[in-house]
């Protein structure tokens, strides 16, 4: 017999020791900032860096600040105001609207009647324009203004400043100029003693006005229709620093389209 405890084994069987755990190797514990398919991960430090170089533009002269484009906004609209602005006044120191209001030129033009008056054919020089023509020898130095068209002239249809009320704007035919005897007497109108013929008016005039001569730089306006006109027969004469311009044309109502012709006053 064996004793006790003899032939028992002095050492663990080497299935037991080839379980036992080796030496472990020293490796790097700490999360990689790789991901599966090989891009960083995003929330890293080395992905961060990588957005905030996606999101800089790699040429910031390429990119155009908003301000910028507001600014060239503002500007181009500037230059369209400011050019329709030039554009107008130019418009409006050659023609202008206006609008007939009554009935003291029936029949030639009814109250309501939207016209274009010319008021370049009644430009007038004066003061230092006036004294630089006058040294081309075109006008008499003795000349207190020149009309460099003409002016107005006898069956003129005129847009003026009421001379009592410089706002207001009249219409009125021309029916004598400055220098010209005016008289009315018995329904018909004589300048320089004679009888003008006068096919244009609506009725005769139920009034009378005794012989005057018109004043230098004034004219005297009737409207056609005598009886129902406020005018020269009753306030006096214009002024040519009053006057504003020539009747030219008829755009409204459709009806009336048209150049407004000019009367003829030959004497009977």
């Amino acid at each position: 017999m064996r004793p006790i405890g003899e032939g028992a084994p002095q050492h663990q069987p080497q299935a037991d020791m080839e379980r036992w755990p080796g030496p472990v190797e020293a490796t790097d514990s700490s999360p990689t900032d790789a991901r599966p398919d090989g891009t960083a991960d995003p929330l890293s430090a080395e992905g961060l860096d990588e957005q905030l170089h996606a999101e800089t533009p790699s040429d910031p002269a390429t990119q155009q600040p908003k301000s910028s484009n507001v600014r060239h906004l503002l500007v181009e609209i500037i230059q369209t105001v400011l050019l329709t602005l030039i554009i107008f006044a130019g418009v409006r120191s050659i023609v202008q609207n206006f609008k007939v209001d009554g009935a003291s030129m029936e029949p030639t033009l009814h109250s309501g009647q939207y016209l274009l008056i010319n008021k370049v054919a009644y430009l007038r020089l004066d003061g230092a324009p006036l004294e630089i023509v006058e040294r081309t020898g075109l006008v008499e130095e003795s000349k207190n203004s020149y009309f460099p068209f003409g002016g107005p002239q006898r069956g003129d249809i005129i847009v003026f400043r009421y001379p009592g009320y410089p706002d207001r704007d009249f219409i009125k035919r021309v029916i004598a100029l400055p220098g010209d005897v005016v008289q009315v007497d018995k329904g018909r109108v004589y300048v320089n003693g004679t009888p003008m013929q006068e096919d244009y008016i609506l009725s005769t005039p139920t009034y009378s006005l005794p012989k005057q001569t018109v004043p230098e730089e004034n004219y005297f306006v009737l409207g056609d229709n005598r009886p129902n006109s406020s005018d020269s027969h009753i306030w006096g004469f214009v002024p040519e620093a009053n006057l504003i311009g020539r009747a030219w044309l008829s755009y409204w109502p459709p009806g009336t389209w048209g150049e407004l012709a000019h009367a003829d006053m030959a004497g009977d």
